[in-house]
């Protein structure tokens, strides 16, 4: 008879574990093709600025990408990845742009990974969600740059750090989650420079702990964190000599320092302007709920995260009060913490969490990337028929040089401000703005002039001024001003005719980052 009532207890268990095993892996397949339903409609847009650069450091022999990192200024990793990716996927718009798009949908079962291991399984679905359905990342999922794979290992260094920190009670366990913090931390690092805020924010979190904790727990305490810290440090330093110089002498002289406002306002870049408050509501409600039951252990992780994620943008924000590096895009370094603080809080915040999760998910579906990047590609194809092998392009931005160089055909010169380009995939930012002081129209511009033959064309490519207050930092002032000075200079210059100019003006709607070119013949010596 007991053998007989256990084979259908038996039967149920199986099938509940069955259940279990096949639930989760379609529930996350299905959020899998919400995000790709998402993220696939701007694909195919022109490359900006930055994708120029991407494709243009990766499509070259591997072995050469750490060295042409001294002149641009990041770390290697992405564009190592990137380089294999274009082996396999072209170089492309979308070819390029895919292996984001495959982080930001790794993103998905890795966060609910973070979220469960920290709060539940349904906190982990809730993570799911947010990362299926951010808006952040579907902007970034469709752009060939390192920001969906920065919030991808942010998300995983979040998990394995406070799972080593805060929530784990034995050493044994302490010491596998920080070893897999050091491997997480040192891929941040290798990725892009402002994971360093978050390792300092962290660092800082582990300071606190050690400093509030018990005598018996103090130990083990510092150790894991020695181990998380230090492995990160550890794996770090054969690129710190490269780092070292390229702080020297790269930075972001484009950039301006940030204002009140700019600091304010990410928590709307990140997260959506209407569904930060959504969140920081019923996500709120939750960790109240929390330490009202008692759970101050899970609540404590909620607000660590927040915490973490707030002090990351904030010392950014300061170290770019003394040296300007700040763009909304580097900010993906605080989205895995505040997303996964976010999950945890709606977890626990019942009806009014699910609530919450339905309206910010449903905002973010609602929110798209761009439409449009730059209008580099349009130009380009516009007066590509007019051009012919050893014809001249001087661009007064040289950072467009790469991304006009994808788009226009094979067998043109190339220049910028301060002469001659060779490389054409990448733009040397060192001693960026020093270079542009010395330069001048008479004395960089002429001499191409004179050797320019007969009969060649020179393609005067120079940005569109339509807005001045995005043209006040120190390099992007110099370039404004240098701009105006070789388009009056070659104008004056009667053994050239303009035979086009793209967009023809009046150009009422230039569009994001815009860039005008003027074709000249040189019609006698």
């Amino acid at each position: 008879m007991a053998t007989y009532a256990s084979r259908p207890a038996l039967g149920v268990k199986v099938r509940g574990v069955a259940t279990t095993r096949f639930a989760v892996p379609l529930g996350l397949a299905l959020l899998a093709a919400l995000s790709l339903l998402l993220r696939v409609g701007e694909m195919g847009i022109g490359f900006w600025i930055d994708e120029g650069l991407s494709v243009g450091i990766a499509d070259r022999p591997l072995t050469d990408i750490p060295g042409v990192m001294r002149q641009d200024g990041s770390p290697p990793l992405y564009y190592v990845l990137l380089h294999g990716w274009m082996r396999i996927a072209g170089n492309s718009e979308p070819g390029a742009r895919t292996l984001s798009l495959l982080f930001a949908t790794l993103a998905i079962p890795v966060s609910f990974w973070a979220a469960q291991a920290l709060f539940g399984r349904r906190a982990g679905w809730i993570a799911a969600v947010l990362a299926a359905t951010n808006p952040f990342m579907t902007q970034y999922a469709q752009e060939a740059r390192m920001y969906a794979l920065v919030a991808l290992l942010g998300t995983i260094a979040c998990a394995c750090l406070a799972r080593a920190l805060i929530a784990s009670t034995s050493e044994r366990e302490r010491r596998s989650w920080a070893i897999g913090s050091a491997v997480a931390l040192a891929a941040m690092f290798y990725t892009h420079n402002w994971c360093l805020f978050f390792a300092m924010a962290w660092g800082a979190t582990w300071l606190v702990l050690l400093w509030r904790a018990d005598a018996a727990t103090r130990p083990t305490l510092l150790r894991a964190g020695l181990i998380a810290f230090g492995g990160a440090i550890l794996l770090w330093l054969p690129w710190v000599p490269t780092f070292v110089y390229q702080v020297a002498h790269t930075g972001a002289p484009w950039s301006q320092s940030p204002s009140v406002s700019a600091l304010l306002g990410v928590p709307g870049q990140l997260l959506g302007t209407v569904a930060q408050g959504v969140l920081a509501l019923t996500a709120g409600a939750g960790v109240g709920a929390l330490l009202t039951r008692g759970e101050q252990a899970r609540a404590r992780v909620a607000l660590i995260l927040l915490a973490v994620g707030a002090a990351t943008v904030l010392i950014a924000w300061l170290v770019s009060q003394a040296s300007p590096a700040w763009a909304n895009r580097y900010l993906a370094v605080g989205l895995g913490p505040l997303l996964l603080a976010a999950s945890g809080g709606l977890a626990y915040a019942g009806r009014l969490g699910l609530a919450g999760l339905l309206i910010v998910a449903l905002m973010g579906i609602g929110d798209g990337a761009p439409s449009q990047k730059s209008n580099v590609r349009d130009v380009a194809q516009a007066i590509t028929p007019s051009l012919s092998r050893g014809d001249l392009v001087v661009s007064t931005q040289p950072e467009q040089v790469p991304v006009l160089h994808h788009y226009l055909p094979d067998g043109l010169r190339f220049a910028t401000l301060t002469g001659v380009t060779r490389d054409l995939g990448v733009t040397d930012w060192r001693d960026g703005t020093q270079r542009l002081d010395h330069v001048s129209a008479s004395r960089d511009l002429g001499p191409l002039l004179d050797r320019l033959p007969v009969g060649k064309r020179l393609v005067l490519i120079s940005p569109i001024f339509n807005d001045l207050r995005q043209w006040r930092a120190p390099w992007t002032e110099r370039i404004r001003i240098h701009s105006y000075e070789w388009d009056q200079y070659l104008s004056n210059d009667d053994r050239f005719m303009i035979t086009a100019t793209e967009p023809p003006p009046p150009v009422t709607e230039p569009g994001p980052i815009p860039l005008e070119a003027t074709v000249y013949v040189k019609t006698r010596r």
